[in-house]
């Protein structure tokens, strides 16, 4: 899907309140960022950010605030590749 921020997917289904917004940074790779209806600041606070820094950012997370979470639950590559393919076709 697509819209004025540019292409993204929801990462949890049936919650069309939560978006991941997906481009090709300068060096080709994919970036991430996150867009919440019910929390707005998140864009505001997070810049676009590759694969690479949402797994480390996960990590830390996961280490010093919940076990029990997965954030990359959220960010799925092959979504993000296949919306940029078809995009870029």
């Amino acid at each position: 899907m697509k819209d004025e921020r540019g292409l993204y997917y929801h990462p949890q289904a049936g919650n069309s309140r939560a978006r991941v917004y997906v481009r090709r940074g300068r060096d080709g790779e994919v970036e991430f960022r996150l867009w919440q209806a019910d929390h707005p600041e998140v864009w505001e606070r997070h810049p676009w950010l590759s694969l690479n820094v949402v797994q480390n950012a996960a990590r830390l997370y996961k280490e010093e605030r919940n076990r029990e979470a997965d954030p990359l639950k959220l960010y799925d590559l092959a979504v993000a590749r296949t919306l940029l393919r078809e995009d870029e076709a």
